[in-house]
């Protein structure tokens, strides 16, 4: 009796990493059926916000690399192109065809001056199109923009 037990439980594990393999690969296969952007899409900016109040431009002393730490630069203006200071800055992004986000909470750690931000602890943990999004706060209105990247 216990080695039909144990052969029934050893029948489910397999099962299981079947199917969550399966899934795995289907996915990384076919994604999220979330379609790439164009590649006129993709790159560090500049970037006009979704309602169209700010424009933003991603500045990095290197280029942007898979599985490593960085910290870029965001340079924001307002739609007259009046660098926008005292704003709030929320970051966000993922891999929209992997369904997972960062690996990291990227934040602003400096205002400074004259539009420009630095955000650090942005890492990205593989290569493939990422999203990168900046949620902006600013006395002139809230709005986001959002930046795809091939990595």
């Amino acid at each position: 009796m216990r080695i039909r037990t144990a052969f029934v439980a050893a029948l489910v594990v397999v099962a299981a990493v079947a199917v969550t393999g399966c899934g795995h690969v289907m996915m990384m296969m076919h994604g999220n059926n979330v379609a790439r952007p164009a590649a006129t899409e993709f790159g560090t900016g500049p970037r006009v916000s979704a309602s169209r109040q700010f424009t933003a431009t991603l500045q990095s002393d290197q280029p942007l690399r898979p599985r490593r730490m960085q910290t870029v630069r965001v340079a924001i203006t307002d739609a007259a192109g009046v660098p926008v200071d005292d704003a709030t800055i929320l970051i966000d992004g993922g891999m929209p065809q992997h369904g997972h986000g960062l690996p990291t909470r990227p934040r602003v750690t400096r205002a400074l001056g004259n539009g420009l931000y630095e955000i650090e602890g942005v890492r990205f943990n593989m290569g493939g199109w990422w999203e990168f999004t900046l949620a902006i706060n600013a006395a002139s209105g809230s709005d986001v923009v959002t930046f795809n990247l091939a990595l």
